[in-house]
């Protein structure tokens, strides 16, 4: 109780407890209160101001405002300008939209050393007041990151988002191979030869290519050949970027954890890790099932429950994988390792297979969310209640 200090902002004033006006007796002592006071100061802004920022690629929005909701100021920035901004800011707490060039934007603010949250677009949506511009956009996100129970994302790191590039260019070129196949399969048919799906048939239609006696136009063939150099090509790059794959999968010990798992192979343990949230930002594996889209949706009310398809408003890239390797088990030989009398295989005795397929995903995103926070290999349940 020795000390205490003024209200001003500029001077740091020290008052003897029984009314003396004198100095701190040592350099050390007014060296301390000056810290305290800029400790107190840098406090008090980060918790009494919330900055929300509209994001675009030259033309920056920021809203801040109050933790109770009142207006501090507006500016429209540009790139060079926001960065310029936000470093001269003591810290605070920074809201922006999880879309494009979030991720990036949120490591760079947590340099400066301000809390970041990124909000889903379709959770600001609702709080837009009227007509639609940066302005209005910008004042919602920092309404709807007051609300208390408001759901944040978390940013990617630069790992993170490197993984996620790579997985979606090896899906970029399986979906161009398939865009070429359908099309030589549609020209074909012009002329009269169905072809079956899949990439299978390819050699069915090089020998159709090959053939002397071919009913096919030589511009036709010649096209067609084109098109079978495109789809090589494109298989190349694929194999190339499955291999990079499962090499990052290999060498991670979070992807070979996971893939002690039935049915979650590499590329489903690099989906993981390049898309998924820390594990611990969820409270049960039910919430990440949930995430992944993995529930029926609800239409419930007056104390109905009402459920139907699965809702599918998650990851996507996730949960089409963990469908595929559970449908990995129900095939023919899949089925051989399902014990009697298990869960799985009751459920595939009366239920249809795809149904069984999306239940198995949900099981296995639970046990994902257990293995992650529990730092465990995948325990197969009959093994476990045996013991």
């Amino acid at each position: 109780d020795r000390f205490r200090l003024t209200q001003g902002d500029d001077l740091c004033i020290v008052f003897h407890r029984w009314g003396g006006c004198r100095p701190p007796e040592t350099a050390s002592q007014c060296a301390k209160v000056v810290v305290l006071r800029a400790t107190k100061r840098r406090g008090r802004q980060m918790k009494d101001t919330m900055i929300g920022v509209d994001l675009a690629k030259n033309a920056f929005q920021l809203h801040g405002a109050s933790m109770t909701g009142q207006v501090k100021f507006r500016k429209k920035l540009t790139r060079l300008q926001f960065l310029k901004f936000m470093a001269e800011q003591l810290p605070t707490v920074v809201v922006m939209e999880a879309c494009g060039s979030a991720s990036y934007w949120a490591r760079e603010m947590v340099k400066f050393g301000h809390e970041v949250k990124l909000i889903a677009p379709q959770y600001v949506r609702p709080f837009v007041k009227r007509q639609k511009n940066d302005m209005a956009d910008a004042e919602a996100i920092v309404i709807a990151a007051q609300r208390p129970e408001m759901r944040f994302v978390e940013p990617k790191s630069e790992d993170q988002q490197a993984r996620a590039v790579m997985f979606r260019s090896r899906e970029r070129l399986v979906h161009q191979r398939t865009e070429l196949v359908n099309a030589l399969r549609a020209v074909l048919y012009e002329y009269g030869h169905t072809i079956p799906l899949g990439i299978g048939q390819l050699k069915r239609i090089e020998a159709l290519l090959d053939e002397p006696n071919s009913d096919l136009p030589a511009l036709v063939r010649e096209e067609c050949r084109d098109m079978m150099a495109q789809i090589a090509e494109k298989t190349t790059r694929i194999e190339a970027r499955t291999k990079r794959a499962a090499e990052l999968a290999a060498s991670a010990d979070t992807a070979k954890r996971l893939q002690t798992m039935p049915g979650v192979g590499p590329l489903t343990a690099l989906a993981v890790e390049a898309f998924a949230p820390d594990m611990t930002s969820f409270r049960r594996g039910r919430d990440f099932a949930a995430w992944l889209g993995l529930v029926p949706r609800q239409h419930s009310t007056g104390g109905k429950q009402r459920l139907g398809r699965v809702s599918k408003a998650g990851q996507a890239d996730i949960r089409r994988l963990l469908i595929i390797g559970a449908m990995s088990r129900l095939n023919w030989l899949g089925r051989r390792t399902i014990p009697e009398g298990s869960w799985l295989a009751r459920m595939a005795a009366r239920k249809p297979r795809m149904l069984v397929a999306i239940a198995l995903a949900n099981k296995m995103a639970r046990a994902i969310w257990a293995m992650l926070t529990k730092n465990e290999d995948y325990r197969d349940p009959a093994w476990a209640a045996a013991a």
